[in-house]
């Protein structure tokens, strides 16, 4: 029995569950708004101000546990060190016309370099759950889920 055990399940397994949130965490801020039901829009949002908080603190440790909680895919293609674009040379793929290194933009590096400096000044409530009519095929909750 579940007494006292305060946890949206999702009617999943514990494995099942953690890698659903991943994927929706992942999703939220790499679109910065995902469309969801109800039920893991409530079981999302500590999960994702959680990351927040960590790319708030920003050091290293802090990365390597938010690396823990989402999928780091690549999005958007390589970004320069340097001059914060890409500008390849004719020489190396791997190298910015400004002579800086390229690396890969992955979904990390945006939660810590563009997603948590928005929310310095803002001491938690970063997600906001917006209501949406319900789904047509089961009339389930829908809910939409954004970055402040």
């Amino acid at each position: 029995m579940r007494h006292q055990c305060k946890r949206h399940t999702l009617s999943r397994p514990a494995d099942q569950r953690k890698a659903l949130l991943r994927t929706l965490a992942t999703s939220l801020f790499a679109y910065g708004e995902i469309q969801i039901t109800m039920p893991r829009a409530k079981a999302l949002r500590p999960y994702a101000e959680k990351l927040i908080s960590l790319g708030k603190k920003g050091d290293l440790h802090s990365r390597r546990q938010a690396a823990a909680f989402i999928y780091d895919q690549t999005i958007e293609g390589v970004v320069c060190s340097d001059c914060k674009t890409f500008k390849p040379s004719k020489d190396d793929a791997k190298k910015c016309e400004c002579g800086g290194k390229a690396t890969e933009k992955t979904i990390l590096r945006k939660l810590f370099s563009e997603v948590a400096p928005n929310y310095t000044e803002r001491n938690g409530g970063y997600i906001r759950i917006l209501r949406m009519p319900p789904r047509r095929g089961d009339n389930s909750e829908m809910a939409l889920i954004q970055l402040v």
